[in-house]
């Protein structure tokens, strides 16, 4: 999750779809082309972390700044992962209340 939250603040389009998972990656990255400005990354949740498991989640708050000027915004997710060749995929999330 770290990695592809800087993926966000760093503009790298390549790896934010290489590490999605084919069968959820959409044709186009929302948010991706915004200047934004990335505020902060909060992980509240990750208990997958470690063992031989296939699918894990992470829970978190990520927030960021209209470019534009404006009120900052939040995403709060718990995002899907699955491993598949030693490698981890983002799939999909769920917006806890």
């Amino acid at each position: 999750m770290r990695s592809r939250y800087s993926a966000y603040v760093l503009r790298l389009r390549e790896y934010l779809s290489e590490s999605w998972h084919p069968s959820t990656r959409p044709a186009e990255l929302m948010r991706f082309d915004s200047n934004d400005k990335w505020l902060g990354l909060e992980i509240r949740d990750a208990p997958f972390v470690g063992g031989d498991l296939t699918e894990g989640f992470v829970e978190f708050v990520a927030r960021s700044k209209p470019a534009g000027g404006g009120a900052a915004q939040r995403v709060h997710e718990r995002s899907r992962f699955v491993r598949e060749g030693g490698r981890w995929y983002y799939v999909d999330g769920e917006f806890p209340n």
